[in-house]
């Protein structure tokens, strides 16, 4: 949710330079369930134009309506959506609107967190009941040195702790994906990574002359060699694809970069190229290599039968969002090592 939340920041610290008023809706309670959970933001402008969703679709033009009190009073609100009677979710929810003004202060200090790629958190302040307005409603962000800093003109102080109740959320860094590889196929894996919002930078050879021009969505293109990416900020909010087409150099990548422990490290090709690098690895960083040995996928991807270099992109960010989610599917890795014991029985 980091991705939607900063482009909520962006997109009302430009409404606040253009003298527009806006207004943030966020679900902070549920009974039953919904499409999508507590923790979920959309921004509406004064003239109607949203940012973000809520819901599947449904729920929007009702926040839009009630949004016009906001505008009106400037002050916050509690809402309640009750899906059972017209979605299929069979639960209710509850959205706090709230006036937002992002403040070139705010924005540059919210953006350090983002920038510095530290934890942060919201809470927001609501009340389940619609007929007591007898306290103040609001969201505060508070940074990773403790400080608190209020989305809107309302002071922090004014929240009623005792008496509202609060829901916390921790946000992490920004998901990144480094691609280790500036061929085609790194072109369509940064296109549907950036599409679930992650931050994509692509390491080419500092010999290609390729840019973010030749890759649409991608955060960055870095030229590189293996020596220069032990520099790279790979943190556990982090995966890497080599696809180098190269094995030398994605040796030399993973061997320069295995030791910061990102999240997961995809390796494209067959499983026999897996083994002679695991092999290798071992040779150069035997230390690591057993600590890091669970993180290492490859054949990159899970098993859906992806032939395309978009199907591949698919397969490939849906492994990373299943490790990323704890969810268990079916690896091409592990594919891989049933029929390499197979054949050992036979």
């Amino acid at each position: 949710m980091t991705h939607e939340f900063k482009e909520l920041i962006n997109t009302a610290f430009t409404y606040h330079k253009d003298h527009q008023k806006c207004v943030m809706a966020s679900v902070v309670d549920l009974d039953g369930s919904s499409y999508r959970k507590p923790g979920v933001r959309m921004l509406i402008s004064e003239s109607g134009v949203i940012t973000g969703a809520v819901s599947g679709g449904c729920v929007e033009k009702e926040v839009l309506f009630q949004a016009e009190e906001v505008f009106e009073t400037g002050k916050a609100k509690m809402m309640t959506y009750d899906g059972r009677y017209r979605l299929g979710c069979e639960g209710v929810i509850y959205i706090l609107i709230e006036p937002v003004v992002i403040t070139e202060t705010l924005f540059e200090e919210i953006n350090k967190e983002f920038k510095n790629r530290t934890y942060f958190k919201l809470e927001s302040f609501y009340k389940r009941s619609l007929d007591d307005v007898s306290y103040t409603l609001g969201t505060q962000v508070i940074l990773s040195n403790a400080e608190k800093l209020n989305l809107s003109s309302i002071s922090a102080e004014l929240f009623h702790t005792e008496s509202s109740l609060v829901y916390k959320q921790k946000l992490p860094p920004l998901f990144q994906l480094f691609l280790f590889g500036s061929e085609h196929d790194a072109v369509q894996l940064g296109i549907t990574a950036s599409q679930l919002g992650w931050q994509v930078t692509v390491i080419a050879s500092p010999k290609d002359p390729k840019t973010e021009a030749n890759f649409p969505g991608v955060y960055q293109v870095l030229h590189l060699t293996p020596q220069e990416a032990a520099a790279l900020t790979i943190d556990e909010e982090s995966a890497v694809v080599l696809m180098n087409h190269n094995y030398a150099t994605d040796l030399n990548f993973l061997v320069n970069i295995i030791n910061k422990k990102p999240n997961y490290v995809g390796v494209l090709g067959s499983s026999k190229r897996r083994e002679k690098l695991f092999n290798e690895l071992i040779d150069y960083k035997p230390e690591l290599f057993e600590e890091n040995l669970d993180t290492i996928y490859g054949p990159a991807g899970i098993d859906i039968g992806a032939i395309t270099p978009q199907e591949i992109a698919l397969s490939v960010t849906a492994e990373i969002l299943a490790l990323k989610r704890k969810r268990e599917v079916q690896s091409l890795r592990d594919k891989s090592k049933q029929a390499t014991s197979q054949n050992r029985r036979l």
